[in-house]
């Protein structure tokens, strides 16, 4: 039946289409001319016309390419963060345009030749916490824009050579640095801050001219060492100097020298017996005095000529007796700012034996502090 029927539309089509008429396309006409194009190689007028531009090959775009950023670590808005990794070197193919580099909490120990170039945009380097005892000649050279270099917690024998002379500020406590030559820190002309503290370093070990030209360098802090004096040739320009933690026995004339700019001065948790008469009043711009953990005996008498200190720590001395000038003058010239702190306690002082006249220089009573008598 199917067979007739297809038959009979095949002999009206052609009926038709000799009388001119055109025959209706129906769905079947529409299914056959689909299966006639496809694979005949025969395509309609409209697509044939445009065949070369659908046939062409789409223009091949360049894949995107990522940023550097060495295994494990993480690379972001110009910081590489490489901390706690387990590092035994400095690894390879950092972005170009790092400005933080974060290498702390490793295992390195040493910094190669090679370690660090193509880095010039870099700002700051944090190699703390790791086992770094060698730095070569010239690992540092092409960090021409260094300004922060963290080197503490290492095994460093001697201050890195090759500094970068754009240097602001230079980390190398608990380390193993014994000596200071005098061309160490050379051509650091901005150097700011310098921190060398926890390090087997002795007097004998600083040479002569170790500072000189560090003509910005205004904090230096060298506590925790084997000192026995105050270093000399320190610059006249530094306002804060700690030297806590050492093995100095006596202040001398002529130790602060030329420090007018002087505000802070740590000497705490040394041997100290003696404070020579004069040898503060060089340093007559100095806020806050630390002479806590000592073996002083009496309040410094140059403390009485210091218009601008403000804060002075004596506490665990033997002090056991207070004059009545022992922090001002008692002759009309008082003091430009008030003591807001004047640390006591630890030593054998009682509140009776307080002097009523300390209190005029005091911003309050609270400002001097007692506390309970050492036993």
């Amino acid at each position: 039946m199917v067979r007739i029927f297809l038959q009979m539309l095949f002999l009206i089509g052609g009926t038709l289409a000799a009388r001119g008429v055109k025959p209706h396309r129906g769905f079947l006409d529409l299914m056959v001319q689909d299966e006639a194009w496809e694979g005949s190689g025969f395509l309609p007028p409209i697509v044939e016309r445009n065949r070369p531009r659908i046939l062409q090959r789409p223009p091949e775009r360049p894949m995107p390419t990522q940023p550097l950023c060495p295994f494990g670590c993480q690379c972001g808005r110009r910081v590489v963060q490489c901390s706690d990794l387990g590092l035994t070197e400095v690894p390879a193919g950092f972005p170009k345009d790092t400005t933080l580099l974060d290498l702390q909490g490793n295992k390195i120990t040493e910094i190669k030749d090679d370690a660090f170039k193509g880095l010039p945009h870099l700002h700051i380097l944090v190699l703390v916490n790791n086992k770094i005892f060698k730095i070569h000649a010239r690992a540092l050279e092409p960090l021409v824009s260094l300004q922060r270099l963290h080197l503490s917690r290492n095994n460093l024998l001697e201050v890195p050579p090759s500094l970068p002379s754009s240097l602001v500020e230079l980390r190398l406590h608990e380390n193993k640095i014994s000596k200071v030559p005098a061309t160490a820190l050379s051509g650091l002309a901005h150097l700011y801050a310098l921190e060398m503290g926890d390090n087997p370093l002795e007097n004998k070990g600083i040479e002569n001219g170790a500072f000189q030209g560090l003509n910005r360098l205004a904090y230096i802090r060298l506590s925790e060492a084997q000192l026995e004096s105050i270093p000399k040739g320190l610059p006249s320009h530094i306002s804060e100097l700690h030297l806590d933690g050492n093995k100095i026995t006596a202040v001398n004339d002529g130790d602060l020298k030329g420090l007018t700019r002087l505000s802070r001065l740590g000497l705490g948790r040394n041997a100290i017996t003696t404070v020579a008469n004069g040898s503060l009043e060089d340093a007559w711009n100095v806020r806050e005095v630390h002479l806590n953990d000592n073996k002083l005996t009496s309040v410094p008498h140059d403390l009485r000529k210091l218009k601008y200190t403000q804060a002075v720590y004596l506490h665990n001395n033997d002090i056991s007796t207070l004059d009545a000038e022992a922090f001002c003058r008692a002759n009309g010239r008082m003091k430009k700012a008030l003591y807001t702190a004047i640390s006591l306690y630890g030593n054998p002082i009682h509140h009776w034996d307080v002097p009523p006249s300390i209190y005029r220089c005091t911003a309050g009573n609270r400002a001097l502090q007692l506390g309970n008598l050492r036993k």
